[in-house]
């Protein structure tokens, strides 16, 4: 499934040129999804509709696509039936985000609504709500999964319980969805702002790293902005994030040579198929490098993510390249650099096979 880099913004709590520049910047890093709150509505149903309509529109037209956060009472307030979902597909949204679920009965019957929106349903539960919904026979390619945001700090989900609210849904082959937060954006649906990420993890980190995480857990096919305004650099940073494959930021030695530079910058890594709980190995690489590397040079023990290169006392093995996983002393071995700390826990994510890069800012 293809995946995406996705905003939010607050119509409720925003200003008009200031979102649709927003959406601008955001366009250019070629993002592609909106998260649009709809939690609250004041003015009735007329101001509603052209506050909505007019920054659907103008995000329709840079190409995004718009899935507005709703909650149970906006359809009374508004005075809309279950039954008629005209008034968003008027409004040119592209589907509906459940905030609170109803009895799957409901949800399923939405997803054949005549307009084609799609219902966005919260995954940040581990029950088996998606299945209920799935089992009254739901329009399962108009169904879609997006987890919640938490503004208060020490109020996100924890690794292992969203690993398997997630697992809940992409075992069931549905389009999924968390936030990443911010370190600039001050902006959400309410007055507490401690940041707005899924995972309490995430709170502090660089978005970039936010990014790599969610893409690496194999279980996100959509990673969005939770608060706004990010700034340019952020979106940037997540434009250049490899949604397929880890890339690892790294420090390199200062007497790194020209060829080890080229072994691990000019090359597609995978991890041996037969791991080990010592290193991750690159084995491909010693033999496209079958030139003798230098001389042994350290005596210092290698720690978690050292990156090391075998070096001429390695015999066949020189030139392999090697991501410490456990302490350990190798004269053998070169180190050339390590991961960059904030990062080394991605190496979670490197399984048997999988693929990888190297980056050096």
């Amino acid at each position: 499934m293809k995946r995406r880099l996705g905003v939010s913004i607050y119509p409720d709590h925003s200003d008009f040129k200031t979102d649709v520049n927003y959406l601008r910047r955001a366009a250019s890093y070629g993002f592609e999804r909106v998260f649009m709150s709809m939690l609250e509505v004041e003015g009735g149903r007329e101001k509603t509709f052209h506050k909505f309509y007019d920054i659907i529109q103008k995000a329709r037209e840079l190409g995004f696509e718009v899935m507005l956060d709703i909650a149970p009472n906006i359809f009374d307030d508004l005075g809309i039936s279950y039954q008629d979902l005209s008034f968003f597909s008027e409004l040119g949204a592209d589907g509906l985000r459940l905030d609170v679920g109803f009895n799957g009965s409901r949800e399923a019957l939405l997803s054949y609504n005549p307009y084609g929106l799609i219902i966005e349903l919260n995954m940040s539960n581990d029950v088996a709500y998606l299945e209920n919904i799935l089992s009254y026979e739901a329009n399962k390619p108009f169904i879609y999964g997006c987890h919640n945001f938490y503004p208060q700090k020490g109020s996100a989900l924890p690794l292992d319980f969203f690993n398997s609210c997630s697992k809940r849904f992409k075992n069931q082959g549905i389009r999924t969805a968390a936030f990443v937060t911010s370190q600039s954006g001050k902006m959400g649906p309410w007055e507490v702002t401690d940041g707005l990420p899924t995972l309490e993890m995430h709170r502090y980190l660089p978005i970039d790293i936010q990014t790599k995480h969610l893409f690496a857990t194999g279980l996100i096919d959509d990673v969005i902005i939770g608060n706004a305004y990010a700034t340019d650099e952020e979106l940037k940073k997540m434009s250049e994030v490899n949604k397929y494959q880890l890339i690892f930021n790294v420090e390199l030695l200062e007497d790194t040579q020209e060829l080890e530079k080229e072994i691990l910058f000019d090359n597609q890594h995978f991890r041996r198929g037969d791991i080990t709980d010592l290193v991750i190995r690159s084995t491909n690489v010693r033999v496209k490098y079958k030139e003798l590397n230098r001389e042994h040079d350290n005596g210092e023990e290698f720690v978690l993510g050292d990156i090391l290169i075998g070096n001429k006392l390695f015999g066949q093995y020189n030139n392999e390249l090697q991501i410490a996983l456990l302490d350990h002393s190798d004269e053998r071995k070169n180190k050339v650099g390590r991961i960059k700390l904030q990062e080394q826990f991605l190496l979670d994510y490197v399984k048997p096979w999988s693929k990888f890069k190297f980056e050096y800012e």
